[in-house]
């Protein structure tokens, strides 16, 4: 589980120099979301609040993320990719996906749906409801041809 945590790390930086995996991961879940507030992202990843604001902080700093006054409450801050943002994980994401096709191009399809099978069995003993750890590679780099798999079982790749 160490190489796997240690491979997800290394693979954004790869991808995207300036872009960590807790990055992409916090820019995808806003994407997913819509926007959400910076104390939503920390009770969603079960994150401290400084750590998330320091996250945030960068963020909005490279321009990749931008605060926007809610609309139904004026006081409340909610945090929305920029285009700079939405192209940045676009870029990052289709990277992930033509790595880790290349990494399964030669496993045949029999493996390739054993693997798929273990990573969705893997993921739904994980956590119940509740926070998702930050250490869960996300959004989905796809799991190849001939691969059918839920969104949440794909690997970290290097």
């Amino acid at each position: 589980m160490t190489a796997f945590a240690r491979r997800a790390r290394a693979s954004a930086g790869r991808l995207h120099p300036e872009l960590s995996l807790v990055s992409y991961t916090l820019l995808g879940h806003l994407e997913e979301s819509g926007g959400c507030r910076a104390t939503d992202l920390a009770a969603h990843y079960a994150l401290d609040k400084s750590t998330v604001s320091r996250q945030v902080s960068a963020l909005e700093g490279a321009g990749l993320i931008e605060r926007l006054a809610d609309q139904r409450d004026q006081r409340v801050q909610v945090l929305h990719l920029t285009p700079a943002g939405t192209e940045i994980l676009a870029q990052v994401t289709a990277s992930r996906r033509v790595a880790f096709r290349e990494r399964l191009a030669g496993w045949p399809e029999e493996d390739l749906r054993r693997f798929a099978g273990y990573l969705l069995r893997y993921n739904s003993a994980g956590p119940g409801p509740g926070p998702m750890p930050m250490t869960d590679p996300a959004p989905d780099p796809g799991p190849g041809p001939g691969v059918t798999a839920h969104p949440d079982a794909s690997p970290p790749i290097d």
